[in-house]
């Protein structure tokens, strides 16, 4: 459920609420319509709430460290090779 679910169920209980106007024997429209307005503010809230929490847990900041196994200081050249021999002849 999300905010979609719950503006739905707040539109359906007004309509049955405040629209309706039908005699129906077995059931009160009217408590029906304000049950379903009811349940509709608690899925908006709930949705809410998570969306704050979740808000809260995005705002981390993750440092990673990285140290290195080698000394820091710069390493001299390697020297260079020999010069190369001439073949015999």
């Amino acid at each position: 459920m999300g905010v979609g679910s719950g503006i739905f169920l707040i539109a359906i209980g007004a309509i049955l609420t405040f629209a309706i106007r039908a005699n129906v024997w077995w059931i009160d429209l009217r408590a029906v319509g304000w049950v379903f307005i009811l349940a509709g503010l608690a899925v908006l809230l709930t949705t809410l709430w998570f969306w704050q929490d979740r808000r809260k847990r995005a705002r981390t900041l993750i440092v990673e460290e990285n140290r290195l196994s080698h000394p820091t200081a710069m390493m001299p050249p390697p020297p260079d090779p020999p010069p190369p021999t001439a073949p015999p002849s």
